[in-house]
């Protein structure tokens, strides 16, 4: 293997183990988000929250210039993320399992 290769395959492992951090990170947020989706339908609360939303994508937003991150990039990737976690909380309060 050339200089190239190895330092392309040690650039890819780094790759690959942030890849796999960012799995099992979003893997607790969502064991955590399905805490609040089963508390909210107890509650009687709404699955969405405009305003915690608006408030997270801002925040994000703000974090991912400090990191020198795209900020749209950061937005579309929580907007992803919320919808996820908000469709998760209408099928618990419907009484059904989430996954």
């Amino acid at each position: 293997m050339s200089t190239t290769d190895e330092t392309l395959a040690a650039y890819r492992e780094s790759i690959d183990n942030i890849d796999a951090a960012l799995v099992f990170m979003l893997a607790e947020r969502f064991k955590v988000t399905q805490k609040v989706g089963a508390y909210k339908a107890r509650a009687g609360l709404p699955a969405a929250d405009p305003g915690r939303e608006g408030a997270q994508i801002a925040r994000l937003r703000r974090l991912a210039q400090e990191a020198n991150l795209d900020p749209e990039f950061s937005e579309k990737f929580l907007r992803f993320i919320i919808e996820e976690v908000i469709r998760h909380h209408e099928r618990l309060r419907a009484g059904e399992s989430v996954a």
